[in-house]
């Protein structure tokens, strides 16, 4: 930014968390606010799917998926983005603050940051990222604070009839590509699983993109977990590692960051921040 003095680039961690995971015996929160004071920088995505579809069914709206996708018409977007933004993502905001760390939490419509489009209609208001804008959640990291981002995006300017409309997008997805734009350290998934299962439910301590994809294509990956691995095959072209691991446990993302993962640790085929492109599911 003008005016502001050169250093050396840095790269950030990526931490996705559900909303699953947030308990009275979390420490996620804690752990994001010690990072912070340690002097790592921290980008945060936050889901809500649970309380979404609660405020849906209390307006007589029966939550729909296809695919693991929410199905989002105009009346179920209003109550994505107002849960989201004004609900969810200020309450993580207050309770960091509570516990001593500095945060500003955003959507990825601020700034344009997520541009995304409609992949799928019958999916309804449901975007497919096309390009991330980490210009303002750098300056953030610039400043100090920890960018708390909701799931959502902007409609490209296409000239059609939805252009600049906000859309839902999977949150899973969107830290995905943060990772992948801002070259991230590693990207952490905080879920309320123990971590990628095999097709005997144990769970894989360590895979690279060769497992990961014969774990898709043999139907061992199902349900919310495709778009986790998706989303770390998609930092894994540049990222030299992710982490899919349980939330709930206490301490168990610092433990991640310090490099005892109690999940499952995936990293790149060719190498750190390998660019080749993985074989999407």
């Amino acid at each position: 930014m003008p005016g502001q003095p050169e250093r050396p680039p840095r790269r950030p961690i990526v931490v996705k968390i559900g909303g699953s995971t947030l308990g009275s015996h979390d420490t996620s929160l804690r752990d994001l606010v010690q990072l912070q004071e340690e002097g790592q920088e921290v980008v945060v995505v936050h889901g809500g799917g649970n309380v979404i579809s609660q405020w849906m069914q209390r307006q007589g709206l029966a939550p729909r998926f296809v695919g693991g996708l929410r199905v989002t018409d105009a009346p179920s977007l209003d109550i994505v983005v107002a849960v989201l933004t004004g609900l969810i993502n200020k309450e993580l905001v207050s309770q960091i603050y509570e516990l001593g760390g500095r945060a500003i939490g955003l959507s990825g419509i601020d700034g344009c940051m997520v541009e995304a489009k409609i992949g799928n209609p019958e999916l309804g208001f449901v975007g497919e990222v096309t390009h991330i804008n980490s210009e303002p959640i750098s300056a953030l990291l610039y400043n100090g604070y920890i960018p708390i981002i909701a799931p959502l995006g902007v409609h490209i300017r296409d000239g059609s009839e939805n252009a600049g409309s906000p859309l839902n997008i999977n949150g899973d997805t969107v830290a995905g590509e943060l990772a992948y734009a801002m070259e991230a350290e590693q990207l952490i998934f905080l879920t309320d699983v123990a971590g990628v299962m095999d097709g005997g439910g144990r769970v894989m301590r360590r895979l690279d993109r060769r497992r990961a994809n014969i774990l898709f294509n043999s139907g061992v990956i199902q349900g919310g977990m495709i778009p986790k691995l998706s989303a770390c095959l998609r930092a894994l072209e540049r990222s030299p590692v992710t982490n899919i691991i349980d939330g709930r446990q206490p301490n168990a993302l610092l433990e991640c960051v310090r490099g005892n993962s109690s999940g499952t640790t995936i990293v790149g085929g060719s190498g750190v921040g390998g660019r080749e492109n993985p074989r999407r599911p």
